[in-house]
């Protein structure tokens, strides 16, 4: 399984994320080629080259507005600071969907780039107490900050890594100069995008990560770890713009993990039972499950001289055997068991909750190759839901599953 992680030990910005993944290696000329769709050429330049922080040698970005190009320093070098973005317009949402939907760019990187500009819009329509729509992008409708987003969008489609996981994030501290006037460090809207996702602050006196850099994290990583579980084939550096204490820089593996599906070694232990009362499977079932079993289900089957009969199977792990053994042999008529060895293969899985007009519901995904690709509500908490509501039970199902696609969809 490839793996793509970024170690944010001096935060992320939009700009630093680009380098990386550029000297990741995705190609120059494949970036450019495909910025080109969105058909915004007069309004910027793209500056790539090799750079150096305090001995760290990699890749850094300069995205130069066009009412900058003819505006360069004492030193003839344009800059484009880390926190510090130049306004060419002040784009919303509407804005950003048209120019987005109406290039020619594939519909994964449309779709990756929507899920990133809306992570920023609802965290500034938060802030600022306005509905999505109604918010201006001030730092992040630049020029600069679509090229930022766009171009992660158009990396991150041609790495095709199965699964995205990152450290916690650096946000850096003091104040920060924005559109609305003096801010702490993390921002107001950048705090809102790293909500349940865990940072660390202080570091340098500095926004080490801006809101565009949070919302690339936020809506392509799916799991922070300092944890590295996977073999590092490449390691590429993102170099950022700042002279600070400790090298301005984003440093990204690109490795090979595990798959994500795993492997038990388990044992099915079965019986066939053709003389004992219905009513008492019930509740050997629940003593089963009690003493650990991992499923329990029965098949009718037909037995010698025609008589029907019950297969009874209970999937275990070994360290469960005794206590399943005593149970089938003290609680049914079964004079012996079957066991044997089984492999089981199951998807990644996690629990989230999602909020509904009902409350809240627990929801397990199942992700195959680092993808979700399932994903249901848990019973227990849509039959509780129904009963306190006196509400049909499916009716609480629609509702989750309504507000599960917003969520996951």
């Amino acid at each position: 399984m490839k793996v793509l992680y970024y170690d944010c030990f001096c935060g992320i910005s939009g700009d630093m994320n680009l380098a990386a993944l550029l000297d990741l290696g995705v190609p120059k000329e494949y970036l450019l080629q495909e910025l080109s769709k969105l058909n915004l050429e007069a309004e910027y330049e793209i500056k790539i080259q090799k750079a150096e922080k305090l001995g760290i040698t990699g890749t850094r970005v300069d995205v130069i507005l066009e009412n900058k190009l003819n505006h360069k320093d004492g030193h003839g070098n344009h800059h484009h600071s880390h926190g510090n973005h130049h306004h060419s317009h002040h784009r919303n949402l509407k804005d950003i969907e048209r120019i987005i939907e109406s290039s020619n760019l594939n519909e994964e990187v449309k779709k990756l780039t929507m899920s990133m500009f809306m992570k920023i819009a609802e965290s500034e329509a938060k802030v600022h107490g306005k509905n999505i729509y109604e918010v201006h992008f001030h730092e992040v409708g630049a020029i600069d900050s679509i090229v930022d987003l766009v171009g992660a969008a158009i990396c991150l489609d041609y790495l095709a890594v199965e699964r995205i996981i990152a450290s916690p994030v650096q946000v850096g501290g003091g104040f920060v100069k924005c559109a609305h006037g003096l801010m702490p460090v993390p921002a107001p809207a950048t705090v809102e995008i790293l909500k349940n996702i865990p940072i660390n602050a202080g570091v340098v006196q500095f926004e080490t990560t801006t809101p565009t850099g949070a919302a690339i994290l936020a809506a392509n990583v799916e799991e922070f770890t300092t944890k590295i579980d996977f073999s590092i084939n490449k390691v590429a550096y993102g170099i950022g713009h700042r002279d600070l204490e400790i090298p301005n820089v984003l440093r990204v593996y690109l490795g090979e993990g595990e798959s994500s599906e795993k492997v038990e070694e388990q044992y099915i232990v079965e019986t066939n039972i053709d003389d004992m009362n219905p009513e008492l499977y019930s509740y050997v079932e629940e003593k089963l499950f009690d003493a650990g079993a991992l499923d329990v289900f029965k098949t009718p089957i037909f037995m010698k001289k025609g008589r029907p009969g019950i297969n009874l199977s209970v999937l275990i792990i070994k360290e469960v055997e005794g206590a399943i053994l005593d149970i089938i042999f003290q609680e049914t008529t079964s004079i012996g068991v079957r066991k044997y060895k089984v492999e089981k293969i199951m998807l990644e899985r996690e629990f989230s909750k999602v909020e509904t007009q009902y409350g809240e519901v627990s929801i397990k995904k199942s992700y195959y190759k680092g993808k979700l690709v399932k994903y249901k509500p848990e019973y227990e908490d849509c039959r509780n839901i129904s009963r306190k509501n006196s509400i049909p039970i499916a009716q609480v199902y629609k509702e989750v599953y309504k507000n599960t696609l917003k969520k996951y969809d």
